[in-house]
């Protein structure tokens, strides 16, 4: 328990990797050694009270303490060095530990409600005991026990497995509580809801490893980064008095050890270069060190000139009035035979009824009558 309670007292962003991987290899023990526990005492139950919930909701255990198995597996295969084939690294085999414990969920889930529909066919009598109210009451306490530290502390290192196996002890809780209903209402009233309550229970657990699966499905095909992680990345950017804005921020999620970040840096056009790659590369220096994250700033020189901030105005509100959500960055505007032709990229967001085709055109046209400009425009979407 000591490790424990240290990572509760501890910086996230201080945590090294292997301390990480400790805190994950320990917790998934105690899972192991409390699930197995559980399955004992609730088979016994079972075996003693006759009840089909009772004797499900412990094999339901049974499957957790293999899905403790299999975070760990997780954890001791992400922390696996990078190599050629692989060369960001092995993070997401956590997230892939986390997708198998979210399956085993699903699974264990679909044989409860299986179970419980045998039991509605043909009703058994459910004998109800005093130790089988213990063990079910003394079962829901150490869930609710395993939920609150699989939640706490996999927020705190960033463990999507964990998070899931929070899920799963929180729907256990939920579960165990009425296969409780159904024991105490079965002996004090003669009705048989046992194959009701174990059909309900499955349905349930059902329902948590679905939402487990998502949760980890989510960053193995890319989710967007938090909002907060993106305003970190642009206050640690813009810090640098030198870089006059930022946007094109990209951010590829390969494990919670490895986070990549690429932006556009907007820098005065008429800066001493080598003074601006300097600060560009501070800056990158400072991605790494406050957020642990891999950085590459690519340098937009940004000419700011009054002809051109007017022209830079004009286009922005022009942009407005097709939807108040789409904005530009990448300006330029030069001269050629016609007069000025103004460059631009349009951030327009995700879900808009027209294509990016329709909007370019709507754009450039729009822009156009408003500056009286050539116009040339890249319609984009946006990653963060």
């Amino acid at each position: 328990m000591g490790i424990i309670k240290n990572v509760l007292k501890s910086d996230p962003v201080s945590l090294s990797a292997e301390t990480r991987r400790r805190y994950g290899m320990a917790c998934g023990l105690l899972g192991i050694i409390l699930n197995a526990l559980l399955f004992a005492g609730k088979l016994f139950a079972g075996m003693l009270s006759g009840s089909v919930a009772v004797t499900a909701d412990a094999f339901n255990n049974l499957s957790d303490a293999g899905s403790s198995i299999v975070s760990m597996l997780g954890f001791k295969l992400a922390g696996q060095k990078a190599d050629s084939y692989h060369p960001f690294g092995h993070g997401r085999m956590e997230y892939v530990a986390g997708l198998i414990v979210a399956m085993l969920i699903v699974l264990m889930g679909a044989e409860l409600a299986q179970s419980g529909l045998e039991k509605i066919a043909e009703p058994q009598q459910v004998t109800f005991t005093a130790l089988t109210a213990v063990i079910l009451s003394a079962s829901i306490a150490v869930k609710l026990f395993m939920f609150a530290y699989n939640r706490v502390i996999g927020s705190r290192i960033g463990s999507v497995s964990m998070l899931a196996a929070s899920t799963d002890s929180i729907s256990d809780t939920a579960a165990t509580a009425v296969v409780l209903i159904s024991a105490v209402v079965s002996h004090f009233t003669g009705i048989q809801i046992d194959g009701w309550c174990g059909t309900a229970v499955g349905l349930f657990i059902i329902y948590a490893g679905c939402r487990a699966a998502y949760d980890t499905v989510s960053p193995l095909l890319g989710q967007r980064p938090s909002g907060e992680f993106v305003e970190n990345v642009k206050k640690t950017v813009l810090a640098h008095r030198e870089i006059e804005g930022v946007h094109d921020i990209v951010v590829h999620n390969y494990g919670p050890e490895c986070v990549m970040v690429t932006l556009h840096a907007e820098v005065p056009a008429e800066g001493d270069i080598l003074a601006l790659h300097d600060a560009v590369d501070a800056a990158e220096r400072d991605l790494e060190e406050t957020l642990g994250c891999i950085a590459t700033i690519h340098m937009d020189p940004v000419v700011n000139d009054a002809d051109t901030r007017r022209l830079r105005e004009e286009t922005a509100e022009a942009v407005k009035r097709i939807d108040q959500r789409i904005t530009i960055h990448d300006f330029r505007a030069a001269d050629c035979s016609g007069g000025k032709r103004l460059s631009f990229d349009a951030l327009v967001p995700f879900g808009m009824e027209k294509s990016d085709e329709e909007l370019t055109a709507m754009i450039r046209d729009s822009a156009a009558a408003e500056t009286g400009c050539e116009i040339d425009v890249k319609v984009e979407k946006g990653y963060v």
